[in-house]
């Protein structure tokens, strides 16, 4: 089969891979329809996130399943399905108490509960490095499901690929960010980061009540996708202080609820660059100080972007002197995917319209590049396998 393939930092390939089988009984395996490039794929792609090893990446994928495991239950071949990104057993002690990316079995040679960062792990993640178990990605023609019967999700047959794709990951990642904050109604949100994640995120606070959304990003092109897909107040870095300008908009308050959509690898200035080379940390978290900076007191922060290492300075003192509850982690997809599903199906909410490229999956590395380089007003790369 022909797969993405990711064989060192800056180098992601289209090339031929075996076809995945059957390893388990609990397993299928699917013939991928419609699969997508992720923010987090780049951190892979920049070796920030490290990957000894050549492998198939991909963690938001969907398609039509070509073969069952003989203890498989809840499918059959020929079912329509969309897989969410953790890989999750269903039955060990956190899948049944509702945190499945914190699964014991499913990331065996690297689980632990120390969190290191070259060890220890949680659940595995398709496509995601070994330190994420080493599962092949679904960026490919086929890929295998272990545990088919707890996360694949069927598709009525009524709705696209693209308006269900991004239930695999992005939206209930956005979705968790802002479920978390447990918004009553009327709250200023403030989204730092305006790509995929950031979009979703923006979606999903309007759907729960909010008040007013704000959405950051240092990218003009983003900002006006944000706006154009989801009537948001919109503050670019470059041109305005965002944290004055949202205590400005809140009575000197700060913002409700404030989302860290960009993680560890924001646009960052040589002097960052030379802070984190002399700390020995991966990459920043200014985006997060100015999270703690811009919320309110007894406001609440969500982390959805991801971090990778520790770093020096933390301002462990505000948020104790203002009372900040933090919320972060890996989305627990499948506490929400029924919920979303009907939402999607209801057209109560819309997915596929932060789609920027369509591509065949043979232009994989054209499609990291611009997402990448965020050339082309880039925002979101949905792939074809077969095309």
């Amino acid at each position: 089969m022909k797969a993405a393939v990711f064989h060192k930092p800056g180098d992601i390939r289209y090339d031929t891979m075996p076809d995945p089988r059957i390893e388990q009984a609990t397993d299928v395996i699917l013939k991928v329809t419609s699969t997508a490039i992720c923010g987090s794929d780049l951190h892979i792609l920049s070796g920030a996130v490290p990957q000894p090893e050549p492998m198939i990446m991909g963690h938001e994928f969907m398609g039509i399943v070509e073969e069952v495991g003989k203890e498989v239950k809840n499918l059959k071949k020929g079912d329509r399905v969309v897989v969410p990104f953790p890989i999750a057993c269903g039955h060990c002690f956190f899948c049944t108490h509702g945190a499945s990316p914190a699964c014991e079995n499913s990331n065996y040679k690297h689980y632990g509960p120390d969190g290191d960062l070259m060890d220890q792990k949680g659940a595995a993640l398709f496509g995601y490095t070994d330190l994420y178990g080493g599962y092949a990605g679904g960026q490919a023609e086929y890929v295998r499901v272990p545990y088919a019967d707890i996360s694949p999700r069927i598709i009525p047959e009524n709705m696209s690929d693209e308006q269900v794709l991004f239930l695999t990951d992005i939206f209930p990642t956005g979705w968790s960010a802002i479920d978390w904050a447990q918004l009553k109604g009327g709250e200023i949100v403030a989204i730092f980061g305006s790509g995929p994640v950031g979009l979703m995120a923006q979606k999903a606070a309007w759907a729960n009540g909010a008040g007013r959304v704000i959405a950051i990003d240092p990218l003009n092109y983003r900002l006006e996708k944000a706006k154009a897909v989801n009537k948001v107040y919109t503050l670019n870095p470059h041109e305005v202080d965002v944290v004055e300008a949202i205590r400005a908009m809140t009575n000197g308050r700060g913002a409700d609820v404030c989302v860290d959509a960009v993680g560890f690898e924001p646009e960052r200035s040589f002097f960052d660059k030379v802070k984190a080379t002399v700390n020995f940390e991966k990459g920043s978290i200014k985006v997060l100080e100015m999270c703690f900076k811009a919320v309110r007191r007894n406001g609440t922060v969500s982390i959805m972007g991801v971090y990778g290492s520790p770093y020096d300075n933390f301002p462990l003192h505000r948020l104790f002197d203002k009372g900040i509850t933090l919320k972060m982690g890996q989305a627990p997809v499948l506490n929400y995917i029924d919920h979303l599903i009907e939402l999607v199906k209801t057209e109560q909410v819309i997915l596929d319209d932060i789609i920027t490229h369509r591509l065949p999956l043979s232009q994989v590395s054209h499609g990291y590049k611009i997402f990448d380089e965020k050339e082309e007003d880039c925002v979101k790369v949905v792939l074809k396998p077969g095309e």
